[in-house]
């Protein structure tokens, strides 16, 4: 059986903690950052931690 290969997309887009969680970036923050707050946009240049209802496909995105 050939080797599975990693979702290069997702490779890009998350990475793991210590503890085994995902990480992932803010949307909103690449354009149009004018009309947004200084407090939106420092908030938004945080990394937050994946959502539950999401980590099983993301992990089979990164062949894990």
């Amino acid at each position: 059986m050939a080797k599975l290969k990693t979702n290069s997309g997702a490779k890009k887009r998350f990475t793991l903690t210590g503890s085994g969680k995902i990480k992932r970036r803010h949307a909103y923050h690449s354009h149009i950052l004018t009309k947004k707050t200084k407090k939106q946009k420092r908030n938004l240049d945080k990394f937050a931690i994946l959502d539950n209802d999401d980590v099983k496909r993301v992990k089979e995105l990164l062949v894990m």
